[in-house]
């Protein structure tokens, strides 16, 4: 599916999730993507990688003009079925070799496009602006296979890399429970069940994924998001932790203070003070498909 995403209003601090990858590109604006207590900044002629699971951003309007994005989304079953035919149709041998702690560690990555990636989505994004192509999916099946050959084709970097990961299915339903479970009280013992797997193969297969154990890692999910609402709403320190899963509110404050040095209160009162009121609109989570109503 190929999406152009559209923003007039800077509407602050997003969530979003992704059920599939995406691979997009800056057209016009600023776009942050958020990774713990750090801010990574992209613009016009940036292509960017998001996989599946949350994603805390911010779409910035420029110069009067709207925030622009292209969208592809895909599953591991289209890309094995691109690259299949790639390989088999024109004899495409796709090796990677490429390991960084961005692609290691994030479940993003950005990096200026390459002359041939750029020019092929500004080419896209004329074709979105006719009615039909938006409706064909042959042509949409077309597009998305010169997008893959694009970047499969490359020299080893984090994009490519970030794709040619997402060629297991398997790895995309192991991530997809562990992403649908973040804010939800259940044990590990219970995730490793509805993964179809032991305990012992459940933590060694998730420290394999997201480099920590399981219990870390979700904890760290959680004050990640309970620092979003913190800085973009105006609900309580309690309500907030009540909302990311921590219902004990000193235990709340005691992990939030662990992990960024500092109570809630006192984050979002630094917060508050250091950025211009036109940062602190509210938090909006979009999900998905919510992205289609904002097709231009």
């Amino acid at each position: 599916m190929i999406v152009k995403y559209v923003e007039s209003l800077h509407n602050g601090i997003q969530t979003q999730a992704l059920s599939r990858y995406a691979i997009g590109y800056i057209l016009r604006g600023t776009k942050y993507i958020y990774d713990g207590d750090k801010r990574q900044t992209l613009t016009r002629g940036d292509v960017f990688y998001l996989g599946i699971g949350h994603h805390y951003i911010e779409n910035c309007p420029e110069g009067g003009q709207p925030f622009e994005q292209v969208l592809f989304y895909y599953t591991p079953e289209d890309l094995q079925r691109i690259l299949m035919h790639l390989n088999i149709t024109y004899g495409l041998n796709i090796t990677n070799e490429h390991s960084c702690e961005n692609c290691r560690n994030r479940n993003h990555v950005y990096m200026p496009a390459w002359n041939a990636l750029r020019n092929f989505f500004i080419n896209t994004n004329n074709y979105l602006r006719d009615e039909e192509f938006r409706h064909d999916e042959t042509a949409e099946n077309i597009k998305m296979t010169e997008l893959i050959y694009l970047i499969a084709s490359h020299e080893d970097c984090c994009i490519k890399s970030k794709l040619l990961s997402n060629v297991d299915s398997a790895k995309e339903n192991f991530e997809q429970i562990v992403y649908d479970h973040i804010f939800k009280d259940i044990s590990i013992e219970e995730l490793a069940k509805l993964t179809n797997r032991s305990l012992t193969s459940f933590k060694k297969e998730f420290r394999r994924h997201f480099q920590m154990p399981p219990h870390k890692w979700y904890i760290r999910q959680r004050l990640m998001h309970s620092r979003l609402l913190l800085i973009s709403t105006s609900k309580s320190i309690s309500e907030i932790g009540n909302e990311c899963t921590f219902p004990n509110t000193s235990h709340f404050i005691k992990l939030f203070k662990k992990e960024y040095q500092m109570t809630p209160a006192t984050y979002r009162h630094r917060h508050l003070t250091a950025l211009p009121s036109e940062a602190q609109a509210p938090l909006e989570e979009v999900a998905e498909e919510e992205v289609l109503q904002r097709i231009l």
